[in-house]
């Protein structure tokens, strides 16, 4: 056996995943069967006092028995994907905090999603989403124009995979046919010559389907409500990336919180690796039949260059 002292903060559970025990309770069963009497663990351990440790072999044995709380199978479920017929609204807020040397700037940007199934063809679905009711703190001519844009584009066309992993992102055709037209009318409506530059640069993405389709995964709602949160579990865990900012990809793990709801499932998220500039934390949930997303909430932070970023992203069913 091992002799270990307890730091501050240290839990049966993180002990054990350290040493790669899988069930946390023959820790301190083995503990108190070898221990002195002063040092038998009752609840919680206290830092400083020793712990004594199974060996590799004994660890083994205890592993081999199979029954560690994160094996059940209500704390690996296969999460569904079935959105045949799906169609509801959500509202969205997002929230962000920009911090430059103590000095905050935030804003809030809150709108709705129609989002509706449309299809399923070689188990790839197309979904259509209609953006509306755009509100934001910082209200300005140029978030009025960005906001009628994007109202013109309804609905735009996503394609996911079997899981709901986003494949493509597209601007109808009919869309695209009458582009002439919604340029002539946001021109007529933001005659504005800085407004001129932004509806020309929204021209050149929206007709480009390429550039389209790679600016829309960037959006914040698609990119959380398409995320690849339905991987396979393993021991209670299942993992997935999630980029924050083109260059920051952040290794996201997650688990069942509600294990006796008869109707939902409700994920929680935290970031693998906890890093002092990067954070990351969600909670999902799901329709326990359909898999289908009812609500979110996710929030995430980045330091960059002596700069600060909050994010938070909240979304329910109307």
């Amino acid at each position: 056996m091992i002799v270990h002292f307890i730091l501050s903060g240290e839990t049966l559970e993180s002990i054990s995943e350290e040493i790669k025990l899988e069930n946390p309770k023959y820790l301190k069963e083995f503990h108190n069967q070898h221990c002195a009497k002063e040092d038998y663990i009752l609840d919680e351990l206290i830092p400083r006092k020793r712990l004594l440790i199974p060996d590799v072999d004994k660890i083994r044995e205890y592993n081999s028995r199979n029954d560690a709380p994160f094996k059940a199978a209500e704390l690996n479920p296969k999460l569904n994907f079935n959105p045949e017929n799906f169609s509801k609204i959500y509202s969205v807020t997002i929230s962000e905090i920009k911090e430059v040397e103590s000095i905050k700037e935030s804003n809030r940007i809150s709108y709705t999603v129609s989002l509706k199934w449309i299809k399923t063809e070689n188990k790839n679905h197309t979904f259509h989403i209609f953006r509306n009711n755009f509100s934001e703190d910082k209200g300005s001519m140029m978030a009025d124009l960005a906001a009628e844009s994007i109202r013109f584009l309804n609905p735009i066309e996503v394609e996911t995979n079997e899981t709901g992993d986003v494949l493509h992102i597209a601007v109808q055709q009919k869309t695209i046919d009458n582009f002439e037209k919604i340029k002539e009318r946001l021109i007529d409506l933001f005659p504005d010559k800085y407004a001129r530059i932004y509806i020309e640069e929204f021209e050149f993405i929206a007709l480009n389907k390429d550039l389209f389709n790679q600016r829309m995964k960037e959006d914040t709602f698609i990119k959380a409500f398409f995320s690849p949160i339905r991987s396979q579990f393993t021991n209670g865990k299942s993992f997935f990336e999630y980029q924050i900012e083109d260059d920051i990809l952040l290794s996201v793990q997650q688990k069942v919180e509600n294990i006796n709801d008869k109707e939902d499932i409700a994920l929680s998220q935290s970031i693998k690796k906890l890093e002092k500039d990067k954070n990351f934390n969600g909670k999902y949930i799901l329709d326990k039949e359909t898999g289908m997303i009812k609500e979110f909430i996710i929030s995430y932070f980045i330091s960059q260059y002596g700069v600060k970023y909050n994010t938070e992203v909240i979304v329910n069913e109307n």
